[in-house]
């Protein structure tokens, strides 16, 4: 059992207010017939269980939900092949939140990977069953 409070009659969102993909997102999200809760990043302290959470609903490697392009994981690890452990990279979002390289939304048990603000909209015409796990 997951840590992550799940429903299928609410959308979590987990995003960071202060990048453009997030702004952009939370409209959109807004804009579904569900109640919305959001989780902004940028605020609020994802523990590395949540972060885990997070990966394994999306199918990922925590390290893939890191932008190893941007400017402030670039300053910090000059080498595009950074080899680190998965509470290393927990640390890296818990650290540096705006490095978190998409907006996840939850519906239920389907985590949505959100990397650019429309992926939302693609959600919002499939059927409620029809929704899956985006990895």
């Amino acid at each position: 059992m997951g840590v992550i409070a799940k429903d299928d009659n609410q959308i979590t969102l987990y995003f960071n207010s202060r990048t453009s993909l997030g702004q952009q997102t939370l409209p959109y999200v807004k804009a579904a017939e569900k109640k919305v809760r959001t989780i902004d990043i940028s605020k609020t302290t994802v523990t590395g269980t949540q972060w885990s959470e997070l990966a394994d609903g999306l199918n990922l490697p925590i390290s893939e939900l890191v932008n190893k392009d941007n400017p402030d994981f670039k300053k910090e690890y000059s080498s595009k092949e950074v080899e680190l452990e998965q509470n290393d990279w927990i640390k890296v979002l818990q650290n540096s939140p705006e490095v978190l390289s998409m907006s996840i939304a939850i519906i239920g048990d389907k985590f949505m990977r959100i990397e650019n603000p429309s992926d939302f909209e693609k959600y919002l015409k499939l059927d409620n069953g029809d929704i899956k796990n985006q990895g």
